[in-house]
């Protein structure tokens, strides 16, 4: 069983008042993959959605989602094309805050970094969603950020976990 299972490798804390949050030393080559949670405790006005983005990287990130809302049902689809940052992984509301969990794949390694994420907004006229994509390049990374579109965020903390490489 000590080939199997996620591996908590990092804990960071939400400060007050802050636009993004770098999570330093997250990724390495003893694992391949990684799952990353982020817990909002509150988000200040503004609609804000959540964003990630690898090292210093401000180019070439592609993304789609799609997400429903909770009171209506409705749903909707995105795309983001060669962007600065995975940009509209959620939530998409603000006042209560939220939560998401983005598997990362291939970051240290020399490898395009795919990502597929999935959230669900705390706001009871709120969304939830799900959707993936790439970072177009193969640089190694061992670092993130985890920012906001507009507004800033209190509260909560984001905890990085490597799945296990299994063994031949």
């Amino acid at each position: 069983m000590n080939a199997v299972g996620l591996w908590l490798v990092k804990t960071q804390t939400i400060g007050t008042a802050v636009a993004s949050v770098n999570v330093t030393g997250a990724f390495s080559s003893t694992y391949d993959n990684y799952r990353i949670m982020v817990n909002i405790d509150a988000i200040t006005a503004g609609g804000p959605y959540v964003t990630l983005q690898l090292g210093a990287t401000t180019t070439g990130y592609y993304y789609g989602a799609a997400s429903v809302v909770y009171s209506t049902a409705a749903f909707s689809g995105l795309a983001s094309n060669n962007q600065a940052s995975f940009n509209r992984l959620g939530p998409a509301n603000s006042g209560s805050g939220g939560s998401l969990i983005i598997d990362v794949l291939n970051p240290n390694r020399a490898y395009r970094t795919m990502i597929s994420s999935s959230y669900a907004d705390f706001n009871t006229a709120g969304s939830s969603g799900y959707g993936s994509g790439f970072l177009n390049n193969t640089t190694q990374y061992t670092d993130f950020t985890i920012g906001l579109t507009s507004s800033t965020m209190t509260g909560g903390n984001i905890r990085v976990y490597g799945y296990k490489n299994g063994q031949s």
